[in-house]
């Protein structure tokens, strides 16, 4: 559940971003199996944003889920998408322990070796 809503929560940051309308609701369930093409949409979507956008202090104004209006600069929206999966996956890497499995390092440069 945790990981299909970290999909969608980052569909939804770049739809607002876009100004259209998100494909996905907050608490959507995914199969497993739709998890790698959600992602990769994800992140060619966060992609096309940040290699085009000319101002990171661009204010963005959208409706959260209960209809309420807000503003935000594109870089703060941006950092919110990294920071909201970074709390989820802690959340998950947890819940792994709770069940005596050991979770995958959630570090960045990990990933990265």
């Amino acid at each position: 559940m945790l990981f299909s809503h970290i999909l969608n929560a980052h569909n939804i940051w770049n739809s607002r971003i876009l100004g259209k309308a998100a494909e996905y609701k907050v608490w959507q369930i995914h199969p497993i199996q739709d998890w790698g093409d959600i992602h990769y949409e994800n992140q060619r979507s966060s992609f096309e944003i940040t290699t085009n956008a000319a101002d990171f202090e661009l204010r963005i104004d959208y409706e959260n889920a209960e209809g309420r209006l807000f503003t935000n600069t594109l870089q703060d929206i941006l950092f919110h998408i990294i920071n909201h999966s970074t709390h989820h996956r802690s959340q998950i890497a947890m819940n792994f322990r709770d069940n005596e499995l050991e979770p995958l390092s959630l570090d960045y440069i990990f990933y990265k070796r």
